[in-house]
């Protein structure tokens, strides 16, 4: 199953407080991004965002999970509807995750 427009377009919308939110459309799902990094999924209508301790701490309920088959397990957040706790979230996410190497030219 994959994730409805009007879902993707609700959790963009709800994590906007953070920074510049964007998504890639993969496989019927989606990539999240903010200000270009990666942060999460949208799979089968349900945000999952990358595990960091920061993120951990300031969750209300910690669900660890796979977004599809054979994935890594992220975060489940079933707390979509807050605003204010998602910026949150995706702020302390974004601050926490490994500085990605620059791509090497071709």
């Amino acid at each position: 199953m994959s994730s409805s427009a009007d879902f993707v377009e609700y959790i963009v919308d709800q994590c906007a407080d953070a920074g510049d939110i964007t998504t890639r459309k993969m496989m019927g799902d989606y990539c999240i991004y903010c200000n270009g990094r990666l942060f999460g999924l949208i799979c089968d209508n349900a945000l999952y965002i990358k595990p960091t301790e920061a993120t951990r701490a300031l969750l209300r309920e910690v669900i660890m999970r796979p977004p599809y088959d054979g994935a890594k397990e992220h975060l489940l957040i079933t707390d979509v509807d807050d605003r204010d706790y998602l910026a949150k979230i995706v702020s302390a996410t974004i601050a926490n995750l490994p500085v990605s190497k620059p791509k090497k030219q071709k």
